[in-house]
């Protein structure tokens, strides 16, 4: 082989390797996809009330009719067997009684024991009569034995018992299974005997027990399809009233109600009761924030406005700096005030906001503010998005990250709104500036850092929006843009589908 075709192949080598590489990863996306899915939706069923208590009444009621069918099998076998045994020795007892035997020992008589199986040739069922002394001559039979004859066990194997019977199975003629019972009976005074076999079909009894185990399987299973459905509309009834709670409580959670409504049974009229006493501490809870925050607004709102009046008067280098600092005072003050408003309302109830709207007049703004720049907003995925906060807190955070990305733009500022999962959205701006290194980013994140003290501004914007977002359990990072520039992405609390609906 020359280098290169050695180096040929191993490019084709390489080659199919990537190729391997490339099929084999969706299909490891997808198994892995498939693992989540089915570990999510087998812990939501592990987790729900009504799956393990009808899972556990089925488990016990299917134990119990498990139990009732092999008791009830048991008791139907043994009471066949009882009647077969009974039936053998009944027609025993008949055919003793209808054979005779004559002056020269031979045995006579015409049995009819009643069943038209020992008409039958080859049936199953059979009765034979034998000599059983020397001077006992003959033959009696069935017509469904005939000629044949049906082999009897030795009596040292099967002796006869202290009724002086004797019982064991045997084969038949077509191959049946057979059930033989025989005796001896002395016909005269001259101690002539004759030995009496009746012979019985088992495997017609084998057959009618496993017809009785078929149809009580088949019964027992209707039973417990049924004790099964029943025992699920019974318990999803009974839990009907948690299932108002939720709904209630999502109502509330939405701002669509103020406090759990309706009658409830015994067992949960209490919880109902504690619940609305919980929402009107709550409740008491955010007004009393809200009083706090009112009162400490009025209170700074005076002092800061003189130092801004006295920096006007004052001016100079020592006005503009008292001025920027005034500035700089009443913004943190607002910010830490709306924090202090926002965690009390977050500790309380959660709100309602619709997304799309917001960002729409948001972009408006925005647009008009700054005429030189294109600002797009993709609406594709958020109509359906709703905030699960308040509309002051999204309107804070979107147009911050807006106003920053104006700022840097160059001619272009992009909005998109994402689903990041059942339970969150994604908000992302993009710009078309010059973009931020990896520890421009870091710095950009810290409070009342500007990384170009040209630029109007305090500092503060992207801080808040990290701040607002940690609140809201969320969080926000910087990353390079498709446009060029920054792209801020913010990510918030949503209200899924069911939530939102109900």
């Amino acid at each position: 082989m020359t280098p290169d075709d050695a180096t040929s192949a191993t490019r084709d080598g390489t080659d199919r390797t990537s190729e391997n590489a490339e099929r084999r990863g969706p299909e490891r996306r997808r198994r892995g996809l498939r693992r989540r899915l089915i570990g999510r939706w087998g812990g939501s069923i592990a987790r729900s009330l009504a799956v393990r208590v009808v899972g556990l009444s089925s488990i016990w009621a299917a134990i119990a009719l498990v139990a009732a069918g092999i008791l009830i099998s048991a008791l139907y076998r043994q009471a066949a067997e009882d009647g077969f045994a009974a039936l053998l020795e009944a027609q025993l007892y008949n055919l003793v009684n209808s054979v005779g035997i004559d002056d020269a020992g031979v045995l006579t008589g015409s049995p009819n024991l009643g069943d038209l199986q020992y008409m039958q040739p080859e049936s199953g069922w059979y009765w034979e009569v034998l000599p059983a002394s020397r001077d006992t001559r003959g033959r009696l039979s069935s017509p469904s034995l005939g000629y044949s004859a049906i082999p009897s066990e030795p009596l040292r194997e099967v002796p006869f018992d202290v009724s002086y019977q004797r019982s064991y199975p045997m084969k038949g003629l077509a191959g049946e299974d057979l059930q033989v019972l025989e005796t001896e009976v002395v016909l005269d005074d001259e101690n002539r005997a004759a030995r009496f076999r009746v012979m019985g079909n088992r495997s017609e009894l084998a057959e009618d027990i496993n017809a009785f185990d078929r149809q009580l399987a088949a019964y027992l299973g209707a039973v417990a399809a049924g004790t099964v459905i029943v025992n699920a509309a019974v318990i999803l009834l009974g839990l009907r009233p948690l299932r108002t709670v939720r709904q209630s409580l999502a109502r509330i959670r939405d701002g669509r109600a103020e406090r759990l409504e309706g009658e409830f049974p015994t067992e949960i009229a209490p919880l109902a009761a504690e619940m609305n006493a919980l929402i009107g501490n709550n409740r008491r809870i955010v007004e009393r924030a809200r009083t706090q925050v009112g009162n400490l607004a009025h209170s700074l709102k005076t002092p800061i406005a003189v130092l801004t009046n006295e920096a006007d008067k004052l001016g100079g280098e020592s006005g503009r700096l008292v001025g920027e600092q005034a500035l700089a005072m009443r913004r943190q003050v607002q910010h830490y005030l709306d924090r202090a408003r926002m965690a009390a309302q977050t500790e309380s109830v959660v709100f309602r906001t619709p997304v799309a709207p917001v960002a729409e007049r948001l972009v408006r703004v925005i647009g008009k503010l700054n005429p030189h720049l294109k600002v797009a907003f993709d609406t594709n995925e958020a109509d359906d998005l709703i905030f699960s906060g308040e509309r002051q807190d999204l309107e804070e955070i979107l147009g911050n990250l807006l106003e920053n990305a104006g700022k840097w733009a160059r001619s272009e500022i992009c909005l998109v709104m994402r689903p990041a999962g059942p339970e969150r959205f994604e908000a992302i701006v993009e710009d078309d500036g010059p973009g931020l290194s990896e520890a421009e980013r870091k710095l950009a994140l810290k409070r009342g850092r500007r990384l170009d003290e040209k630029t109007p501004g305090s500092g503060l914007g992207l801080s808040i929006v990290s701040d607002l977002a940690q609140e809201y359990q969320g969080s926000l990072r910087l990353e390079t843009a498709r446009l060029g520039g920054l792209a801020a992405i913010v990510s918030l609390p949503r209200l899924n589908g069911v939530d939102a609906l109900t």
